[in-house]
C-alpha cells in the first residue's frame, strides 16, 4: 500500500477558467503542472483525492457571507477541471464547504483507511484552502508536501509568503523537481 495522497483542492470551474466566478490568472497557469504532478502521482499509485468547495444554492452558509459567491452545487462552478484527467472509478472526491479540507468531511478517514502518511498538496488559494489543510493535515501527524509552482493565490507575494511559513513551520515546499526525485526515489 502506497502511504503518500496527493490532495488537488479548489481546482475548479470557478477558480480556474476565466469565466469562474472567482477566477485568477494564477490558478489557470498552474493546471499544466498540477496535471504532471497528478500523473507522476498516478504512476507511483499514489491515493489522488480532489477536494471541491461546493455550497447548496439558496442556503445560508457563513463562509460566503464573507466572501463573493461561489463554488455553488448546481451552477457547474464546482466542477473539476476538465485537463486535471479526474478519474472516477480510481480517484476520491471530497466536498467541502471551508476553507480546510479536513473540516467537517471524511478526508482524514479516508487517509488513514489506505495508510497514507506523507499529503502532497496542489491548487488554490494558498493563503486560504492551502494553508488551512496544511496546518490540519500537520496537527494531525501527516507529513506534508507542497510543490510551490502547483499552488497559487491571486497576488504572488502573498502566495510566497504563505509558502515561506509553511515551508517553516508546517510541512516542506519542494520545486516539481525535487517533489519527482522523491517519488523516484521511493522517499514518498
Amino acid at each position: 500500500m502506497n502511504k503518500t495522497a496527493l490532495l488537488v483542492i479548489d481546482m475548479v470551474y470557478d477558480f480556474a477558467d476565466p469565466n469562474g466566478l472567482v477566477y485568477y490568472p494564477q490558478n489557470e497557469e498552474i493546471l499544466p503542472r498540477i496535471r504532471k504532478v497528478i500523473d507522476k502521482c498516478r504512476e507511483r499509485n499514489a491515493l489522488i483525492i480532489f477536494v471541491v468547495d461546493s455550497h447548496r444554492p439558496g442556503k445560508y452558509d457563513s463562509e460566503l457571507a464573507a466572501v463573493r459567491k461561489h463554488c455553488i452545487h448546481g451552477t457547474g462552478g464546482d466542477e473539476i477541471m476538465p485537463c486535471l484527467g479526474y478519474n472516477e472509478e480510481t480517484d476520491f472526491t471530497v466536498i467541502k464547504r471551508r476553507y480546510s479540507s479536513f473540516y467537517g468531511t471524511d478526508l482524514d478517514l479516508i487517509l488513514r483507511e489506505h495508510g497514507v502518511e506523507n499529503i502532497i498538496i496542489c491548487g488554490t488559494k494558498t493563503n486560504c484552502c492551502i494553508r488551512s489543510t496544511v496546518h490540519d493535515a500537520y496537527f494531525l501527524n501527516y507529513k506534508v508536501i507542497v510543490p510551490e509552482n502547483c499552488v497559487a493565490t491571486n497576488s504572488d507575494v502573498v502566495n510566497e509568503v504563505h509558502l515561506t511559513d509553511i515551508n517553516k513551520y508546517y510541512g516542506t515546499v519542494l520545486t516539481e523537481e525535487e517533489l519527482f526525485n522523491k517519488l523516484d526515489g521511493g522517499e514518498l
